[in-house]
């Protein structure tokens, strides 16, 4: 289950990025997504809910145009 998404807010297949916290109540995974559903994907698992944001934050860097997306 997809507990929180962003995405960067560019629309374009080489320019979009996406960040996913999920978990199966047990388990947490981060997953870095480039270039949409079909670019490439990294998934990190982590211990916690907590340490799952801290990645997410990380992965997701400074820049103002990131938005979390409804879920």
């Amino acid at each position: 289950m997809v507990e929180q998404h962003w995405w960067n807010g560019d629309s374009s297949p080489r320019g979009r990025r996406d960040v996913y916290i999920r978990t199966d109540g047990q388990r947490w995974d981060v997953e870095a997504q480039i270039g949409g559903a079909s670019g490439r994907s990294r998934v990190q698992e982590c211990t916690s809910r907590t340490s799952a944001l801290i990645l997410a934050d990380a992965w997701r860097g400074t820049h103002p145009s990131w938005r979390q997306m409804p879920r």
